[in-house]
Formats: C-alpha cells, sequence, structure tokens
C-alpha cells in the first residue's frame, strides 16, 4: 500500500513526465507597432488551432513595456536572459518559438537575432531574410536584380529636405505614399492631387522614419502565400483583393465589408501559374523560412511586386489562413506543420 508520500512522488514524477513528453510553444505576440491588436489576433487564432496539437502552447506577449507570460490568468514577467517564466510548477522553458509579431521587433531580424543567440528555433524567416524584406525598398530594389517588376520609387528620410516637384517627376500622379518598415497597410495614402502630397508624406512619418513614394499601377492587386515543404518552397493559392475603397488600406483589410478577397483569383491560368512560380522563387532568392506571403499588381505589363511579408497576418480576417484552407489543410494541420518544420530546422 502507498503512502500520500510515494503517492505525491507518483503524482509529480507523472506531472514532470507529461511536460516532458510535450515540448513548450511560445506562441509570441504584441510588438512596438501599432500593429500589435492584429498581432494578438493571430496569436489567438494560432493557439485555437493547436489546442489539441501534441504540444504544450503559451501565449507570451511582447510590446515596450513588458514581456510577459499570460498563464491561467496570470500575468507572469519574462526572463530575458534565457527567455524563460517562473510559474508556480517551477521554471518553464520553451522548446520553439511561433512569433505572430508584425512590424518591430518580430519582424525586422530583432527578435530572431536574440532567439538565435539563446538557441530557441522559431518559425518564420531568419535575421537577413526578415531585415531585407521588412525595408521595402531595399527588398524591391534586391529583387530587381533576378528580374523581379516593381513600381518606380522615391525613397526619403525624415530629417531629409525634398522638393515635391522631383518627387512626382519619377513616380507621377496619382501615387502612393508608405511608411517603408511597416505593415497592415498602416500610414499608407493615395496621392491625386500634387497639393495632398505633403500632407500623405507627413502622416507616414508617424509610422516610419524612412518613406516610400511609389507611382500608382492600374491592374488587379493579387496575394500568393507559401510555405516551405519537404525542403522546397509550395505556394498555396493566389487571392484577388478588389475594394470598394481607392486601395486595400488597414480599414478595407480588417473592417470594410465591401473588400473582397477571391480564392482562387480570377485571372488566367498562365498568370495563376506565373504567379505561384515567381512566389516561390522569391522565397529562394530571399532565403525565406516558414510562412510568407508576397503582394502584387497584375497588369498588361506583367507582375509587379508591391512587397513581401515575413510574418504575414494569421487572424480569422487574414489572407494566408484562407489560402491554407483552400489549398486543402485545416489550420490545425496547417499550424503543426509549421510547428513540426520549426522544432527542427534549428
Amino acid at each position: 500500500m502507498k503512502t500520500k508520500v510515494n503517492l505525491g512522488i507518483d503524482v509529480l514524477f507523472n506531472k514532470i513526465y507529461r511536460v516532458k513528453e510535450k515540448k513548450n510553444l511560445a506562441v509570441v505576440c504584441g510588438g512596438f507597432s501599432n500593429e500589435k491588436v492584429i498581432s494578438g489576433q493571430s496569436a489567438d487564432v494560432v493557439i485555437q488551432s493547436l489546442k489539441g496539437s501534441d504540444y504544450n502552447i503559451f501565449k507570451v506577449w511582447i510590446d515596450e513595456n513588458q514581456w510577459s507570460l499570460l498563464h491561467e490568468d496570470q500575468t507572469l514577467p519574462i526572463d530575458k536572459n534565457d527567455f524563460s517564466a517562473s510559474t508556480k510548477d517551477g521554471k518553464l522553458n520553451f522548446d520553439g518559438v511561433f512569433n505572430t509579431i508584425h512590424g518591430t521587433p518580430g519582424e525586422n531580424g530583432i527578435l530572431q537575432g536574440y532567439f538565435d543567440l539563446l538557441k530557441i528555433p522559431y518559425n518564420n524567416c531568419g535575421v537577413y531574410a526578415s531585415s531585407i524584406t521588412f525595408n521595402k525598398g531595399a527588398c524591391n530594389r534586391l529583387l530587381r536584380h533576378f528580374g523581379v517588376k516593381s513600381a518606380n520609387s522615391y525613397l526619403l528620410k525624415s530629417d531629409e529636405t525634398y522638393s515635391e516637384e522631383k518627387i512626382l517627376e519619377r513616380v507621377g500622379l496619382p501615387c502612393f505614399v508608405k511608411p517603408n518598415a511597416s505593415g497592415s497597410s498602416l500610414g499608407i495614402s493615395r496621392v491625386n492631387d500634387a497639393p495632398e502630397l505633403k500632407a500623405a508624406i507627413d502622416h507616414a512619418f508617424i509610422e516610419d522614419d524612412l518613406v516610400i513614394i511609389e507611382e500608382f499601377l492600374p491592374g488587379t492587386e493579387i496575394t500568393c502565400g507559401v510555405v516551405e515543404r519537404d525542403g522546397k518552397p509550395k505556394a498555396l493559392a493566389v487571392t484577388e483583393i478588389v475594394v470598394e475603397k481607392e486601395f486595400f488600406d488597414y480599414e478595407a483589410k480588417y473592417h470594410h465589408k465591401g473588400t473582397q478577397e477571391i480564392t482562387p483569383a480570377r485571372i488566367s491560368k498562365e498568370d495563376y501559374e506565373a504567379c505561384m512560380r515567381l512566389t516561390e522563387q522569391i522565397y529562394t532568392w530571399l532565403d525565406c523560412q516558414g510562412i510568407v506571403r508576397a503582394d502584387y499588381i497584375l497588369n498588361e505589363k506583367g507582375i509587379f511586386l508591391i512587397e513581401v511579408n515575413t510574418t504575414p497576418g494569421l487572424s480569422s480576417a487574414s489572407l494566408v489562413p484562407q489560402m491554407a484552407v483552400y489549398a486543402g489543410y485545416t489550420l490545425e494541420e496547417f499550424f503543426s506543420e509549421e510547428v513540426e518544420l520549426l522544432l527542427n530546422r534549428h
């Protein structure tokens, strides 16, 4: 007959064994930008999808003020020295990280460098691919060397004196003004008349110290998600974006009922396949990992790259989950495969 002490040891042993049997995964969200709300929604979708998986799932919030584990109605501080947390059951270490932070520090390589130093594997691109794709101007210039088309543009620093006339000579009207390093279409304006340009530039500088002004490209807006499977990039689907507003801004993406996201895109079979293959090539050229989405304009002159997103939105209103379902995945299957890849990648 077992004593209470023996029974207590058995319970403790079983508890430790179960924790060791299941790997601990931190789903990291938040960030330092205005995209933290979307990041939190993305994390919730991932966590909900992985509830029945073979992992212990924990939500970690990172912002300018705190790094916290949100666990059992408690907010516990994260020790940045080793990315751990102290719980009532002892020290909690993580076997891997599923990063859903849009913007800095999760999309621009900063957090990736931190996890690399700690040798904690994560789901998305490494430092190089994250930092280069976060800089829209630099990324598009790099990809032009591979023959990827993109709009004519003008790059502007916040402390730089500029001539509105010279800008418009290069990009023409209408044009788009956007933060060079931001997502979810925050800070973007369409400029139809020259007097509107300065206000649009000032608006973009609220989000970033570097602003890119791009020529307007008429055509169909399309986007393509891509992941890694069997060691190779695999495009998921091409989605067509149709908006009632002038362009696909934050409001149109997440709140406007007139926005249509049509999968598969209503384009020719040849253009559809060309977009899929181009997205896979970009994934390879930039040495990407994890889930990536590339946005384009399609017109009679070809496929023009808008930008590459290495931490795309995964909320219920986001594009990649829709593409994954169209490609034949359940979200549980889709995210579970990503977790398996990240745990075996590093």
